[in-house]
């Protein structure tokens, strides 16, 4: 059998902090708000931390130097890179058509609202004596307005049945078009017209805690009783690391200690292995090399290769990856 001289590149991941493969953590212990955090965090790495498992938690919980922290007379509370988009208000009615410009944007808003108290009020009601609207927690129970729509002529419907905002949007859209969208006062004026008294869901609401990063995740960590809102301007997260790394909202212009993320610095290792070429099989076919890499993998990881670890060929300049070896070079390795 001709002897092959074979030539692996392996990614590294071992130096990574972070078992995501993806990200690696930062502390910085100067104390910033929140907006000043999230620029450095963009200008220095890639964004403040998404946190979005329990072992990014207890990777930063084991990561966090306490004696730092105490340096600056923070009790143990950090920025994260959640927060409460409470400018996110829209419709639940999706068709763009429906709306000439700027008809989106109507709102008849009580005073002082939305407030979004107890950080829960992402739905709206209207008030029929009066027409004007309020924030509401989304799992209360009330009649709602639905929406008819045939051409450009909307028609609002009564709903005498008590759902909560969901079940509501679920029961406008079976039956008519939608929840009430609410496009000018003159439409405004046609629903305080044609409701009984009370208070009825309409179909304005907002998206809720978001990530500085823009990804998305379901995971929460919040602590008892959290979130609550109780000054009415805690719409940002800081991980309290006195208590586990459990999650507080908090004002966002409050200056505290950061955790950002950015990219796992990658090594780079070749290993160079020979291999004897076995009778009628082309090395540098691509299953062949497939099925090698597999194997390589297998025996690496029998002798605590970490899954981040990749594999890759790296290819001559001619294009191969296998070379016969010469017996004059081979003598000399």
């Amino acid at each position: 059998m001709e002897k092959v001289l074979l030539i692996i590149v392996a990614l590294s991941g071992l130096s990574a902090v972070s078992s995501h493969a993806e990200r690696q953590y930062h502390f910085v212990y100067e104390a910033k708000t929140m907006s000043e955090a999230q620029r450095y965090c963009r200008e220095k790495h890639t964004d403040l931390a998404t946190v979005d498992s329990m072992e990014v938690v207890e990777l930063l919980n084991n990561k966090l130097d306490p004696n730092k922290l105490s340096e600056h007379g923070n009790i143990y509370r950090v920025w994260i890179g959640l927060y409460d988009d409470v400018d996110s208000w829209k419709w639940s009615m999706s068709d763009t058509s429906f709306f000439k410009p700027r008809e989106t944007e109507f709102r008849q808003w009580a005073s002082g609202e939305p407030n979004n108290k107890y950080s829960v009020e992402h739905c709206t009601h209207i008030r029929s004596n009066d027409g004007l609207w309020n924030d509401r927690g989304c799992a209360v129970r009330m009649n709602a307005v639905c929406l008819d729509v045939r051409g450009p002529n909307a028609t609002f419907v009564v709903i005498d049945s008590y759902m909560n905002w969901t079940e509501a949007q679920s029961y406008c859209r079976e039956n008519h078009t939608d929840l009430a969208s609410v496009r000018n006062e003159t439409e405004n004026q046609q629903i305080v017209e044609l409701v009984p008294p009370g208070i009825y869901w309409i179909g304005l609401y907002r998206d809720s805690w978001k990530w500085s990063d823009g990804s998305f995740s379901p995971f929460r960590y919040w602590a008892g009783g959290k979130p609550n809102n109780i000054n009415h301007n805690e719409a940002c997260v800081a991980a309290a690391f006195h208590d586990s790394g459990k999650w507080e909202d908090s004002d966002c212009g409050v200056k505290k200690p950061f955790i950002c993320y950015g990219p796992v610095p990658v090594s780079r290792q070749v290993i160079k292995v020979r291999v004897e070429k076995p009778n009628g099989v082309d090395l540098n076919d691509k299953a062949f090399l497939d099925a090698m890499l597999v194997e390589a993998k297998k025996n690496l990881r029998a002798q605590g290769l970490d899954d981040n670890v990749k594999l890759a060929w790296r290819k001559q300049p001619d294009g191969q990856v296998f070379h016969k070896e010469e017996e004059k070079k081979r003598d000399e390795l």
